[in-house]
């Protein structure tokens, strides 16, 4: 056999191998499955007018299928929905199974840990809240802050019932009182002191504190003594 030859038959030796090589990964890849686990946010779909007080944020998903769909995995890929309805107002609890989970075809759901979350949805309302200004701080000596007044005097919020049924009323941010020695004006800021709470309109407010000379204590007078009487003799 001629040196052409035997080196022809080596190339196709080495070719034969490779494409064993790759066929066989390549049927491991398709008949050898695995599995993983990964983090799923979970998202929300409810009645209009309603709102979730601290939804569970995100469960673990353990997915099984081929060794390619589990290398090729990305836990973007996976989500998992929640469904409720006008009749959950208020605490329940959810179940989750396989029908609530988006995974890429060739995958399947094995567990949900938890399978099990508790949700609070409750109806989301609209209120005036009065507003009390935060004064910080000393005016300038010898003056005197009086009472503030607030423009407008409260606002607009939209909430779950529950917590809005809770407020009373809305501070703003500091407005310092310091080296003012005469009325004054200043916007400020209105604060929600929970993120479930929006402050619809307005978001600021004008504050107006009235300053007066402090009042200076009347001076004391001094009484003249009467003089002694003379004893008479």
């Amino acid at each position: 056999m001629s040196e052409g030859w035997r080196n022809w038959g080596l190339r196709l030796l080495a070719l034969g191998i490779a494409i064993g090589i790759w066929f066989n990964a390549s049927v491991q890849d398709r008949l050898v499955f695995s599995e993983k686990v990964v983090e799923a946010q979970v998202t929300y779909n409810y009645p209009r007018g309603f709102v979730i007080i601290s939804p569970v944020q995100s469960v673990n998903v353990r997915l099984n299928g081929s060794k390619k769909a589990i290398r090729q995995l990305n836990p973007y890929m996976v989500s998992v929905q929640a469904e409720l309805s006008r009749s959950q107002v208020g605490p329940a609890n959810i179940t989750l199974t396989a029908d609530n989970v988006s995974v890429p075809d060739g995958l399947d759901v094995v567990t949900i840990e938890p399978n099990t979350i508790r949700v609070d949805l409750e109806k989301e309302v609209t209120q005036r809240v009065p507003v009390i200004p935060n004064l910080v701080g000393e005016p300038a000596a010898g003056s005197t802050a009086q009472a503030p007044e607030v423009l407008p005097a409260q606002v607009q919020v939209v909430g779950p019932e529950p917590v809005l049924s809770r407020l009373d009323s809305l501070s703003t941010g500091p407005v310092s009182l310091e080296g003012h020695s005469v009325t004054f004006e200043e916007t400020a800021s209105v604060l929600a002191p929970d993120p479930l709470i929006q402050i619809v309109q307005p978001t600021q407010v004008t504050v107006r504190v009235p300053i007066q000379p402090t009042p200076s204590r009347p001076d004391t007078v001094k009484k003249t003594p009467k003089p002694r009487e003379k004893r008479k003799t």
